[in-house]
Order: C-alpha cells, then sequence, then structure tokens
C-alpha cells in the first residue's frame, strides 16, 4: 500500500454520492482525494433525470430524513440554476396522496395538493414545486466545487479497498460495490430513457400507464427526457429500440405533444440497488476505516446531501 499523510480521505466513486460526500469533507477542513474509475460525467448519476423524490430507497426513515436535508441543499442550489443545474419546478406525481406527503414532509414541499384533472389527467396525483437538477451541469458543479476547496479527484480503476492507503476510505462505488465489497446483494436495476427535442412542456410528470408500466417526463434546458425502466438485474449498457419505442408511446398517452418530438439521444444506466443503503463505518485488522456508502438504487440524487454528511461524520469521527 502507498502511505498518506495523516487525516487524509480517499473516496471511491464520483457518482453524485460520492462527489457530495467529498465536498462535505474538503470543506470541513479533511484533505480528500476522489478515485474513479470513470469520470463524473459517465457514470450512472449522469444519467438520471433527476427529480428530488425519495424513489424505492430504503430504509424509509432514514431515507425520508436524508431527503428532507438534501432538499434544504437543493431549494438553496436552485437560486443560482445557470450555475448548479437545480431548478424548482412544479408537476404532477401520480398515484401520490398529498395528505399522505404531508405527514412526513411536515410542509416542507412547496405548493402540495392534489393535481386537477387537466394536470394530470390519469387522477389520483400530488402537485408540487420539487427539485430537477440538469445532471450534465451539476456533476462538473460538484467537482469544481471539491477542487476549489482543496479536494482532489483522480481517475484510476480500483479492484480492492486495501489499495487506497489513507487513514480512512468512503466506499461510494455504488454498483461496483458488489465487488469492492464482496455485497451481492446490490444489484443492478436498468433504466433508459429517451431524449427528445422540448415541444413545450415546461412542468414535469411521473405516473403509470394502463399497464401499471412507469412513464415520466422531464424538461430540462434545451430538452425533454422521456422515461423510462427498471429492470431488475439486467446489465445491458445498450439502449434496446423497443424499450425506447414503448417509453415515447407511454409518455405521449399522458402528453400527446411528445408523440412526434425529435429524438435527440437514447441513454440508460444501472442503478445500484440494495435491500436498504449501507451507511457504516468499519474498522480494517490494520487499524484503517472504511466508511461503506451505497445501495441509493434510483434516489442518489434526492438523498445524496442528507447521506454525505453522515458519511462525512462517520469518517471523521475517532
Amino acid at each position: 500500500m502507498n502511505s498518506s499523510g495523516n487525516g487524509e480521505v480517499i473516496v471511491v466513486g464520483s457518482g453524485v454520492v460520492g462527489l457530495a460526500t467529498a465536498v462535505v469533507l474538503a470543506e470541513r477542513g479533511v484533505r480528500v482525494r476522489v478515485w474513479t474509475r470513470d469520470p463524473a460525467e459517465r457514470t450512472t448519476s449522469a444519467v438520471a433525470g433527476a427529480l428530488w423524490w425519495p424513489y424505492h430507497i430504503e430504509p424509509m426513515a432514514a431515507a425520508r430524513r436524508w431527503s428532507l436535508r438534501s432538499l434544504e441543499v437543493y431549494e438553496e442550489l436552485a437560486e443560482r440554476p445557470e450555475e448548479t443545474g437545480v431548478r424548482l419546478v412544479e408537476g404532477a406525481m401520480g398515484g401520490t396522496d398529498p395528505a399522505e406527503v404531508a405527514g412526513w414532509a411536515a410542509g416542507r414541499l412547496a405548493v402540495l395538493r392534489r393535481a386537477t384533472d387537466r394536470e394530470y389527467p390519469a387522477g389520483g396525483a400530488m402537485w408540487a414545486r420539487l427539485p430537477l437538477i440538469d445532471m450534465a451541469v451539476h456533476l462538473p458543479w460538484l467537482r469544481r466545487r471539491l477542487l476549489r476547496a482543496g479536494g482532489t479527484v483522480e481517475e484510476r480503476a480500483v479492484s480492492d479497498l486495501a489499495e487506497a492507503g489513507a487513514p480512512v476510505v468512503v466506499n461510494c462505488a455504488g454498483l461496483g460495490a458488489r465487488e469492492l465489497a464482496g455485497d451481492r446483494s446490490v444489484r443492478p436495476q436498468r433504466g433508459q430513457l429517451v431524449v427528445v427535442e422540448n415541444p413545450g412542456v415546461d412542468t414535469w410528470l411521473v405516473g403509470e400507464t394502463s399497464g401499471h408500466e412507469l412513464a415520466y417526463l422531464f424538461p430540462q434546458p434545451g430538452r425533454l427526457l422521456l422515461g423510462g425502466t427498471a429492470e431488475d438485474d439486467a446489465w445491458s449498457p445498450e439502449p434496446d429500440p423497443a424499450v425506447a419505442e414503448a417509453i415515447v408511446r407511454r409518455c405521449a398517452a399522458l402528453r400527446p405533444e411528445v408523440a412526434g418530438a425529435r429524438i435527440l439521444e437514447h441513454r440508460v444506466g444501472l442503478r445500484p440497488v440494495r435491500p436498504a443503503v449501507r451507511l457504516e463505518r468499519r474498522t480494517l485488522p490494520d487499524g484503517r476505516v472504511v466508511v461503506h456508502h451505497y445501495g441509493h438504487g434510483g434516489a442518489g440524487v434526492t438523498v445524496a446531501w442528507g447521506c454525505a454528511e453522515e458519511a462525512a461524520a462517520l469518517a471523521a469521527s475517532s
């Protein structure tokens, strides 16, 4: 192992969770290096539709706490959308009862009410203003913020956490933790989406079709993201043309104007799902510390800052 100075932390992984964790540590005065196999722009986070919402993540109580803390951060970042990529956008969340959400969000969400039939023709939806993050802007901004705080980013593949010679290692490897931590409970959930020219959609929408298939529309600057899929244990990173056609068809059933929109791009990401997020500190036989911080599934953006603060506290504790 390489030797390193006291107090240094190596964060493995440069998705949104890894970068947020590194930023929190660096801004608290810790010397941080991020090791990443791929640049942030090629991570799963880069493919995310990135609407703030605690989507399929456990443990739910902790996830809601992390989400609400992250919401505070995103609301502040939304004051500088061109710089941070974060905007507050209104939209409809199908199959969601505003009263149930109000129970855990405690008045923290904006414009929390039932959607009208015009806003969500299928009926039974919540209307709210939520953070919508443009990951093409947000990830490079996170990296710049880390560098300004004195952190560094190194592109290097890691096959064993023992390669990291720092006294503290934070494992934010996402799906890579399956090998790095020997954790077979981490599995891929394949998500595919279609990027089209925006025909004038300025609100987001998440819902299901009559066949209970997922459909979402997320307006980003200069484009509209259509999704999606959630295929468990599917490893292929290649877009499936038939799946893409089905995505457009489902979205057009909710917003007919997207039916003829010109397709700009196809994207696929493998969400690192796990029965529950692993956020824990372990001491190795040689006295070094590993903080495992992975398994956020499709909610990494949503919980990133709340999780990052807890991970940073674990990494910094004596």
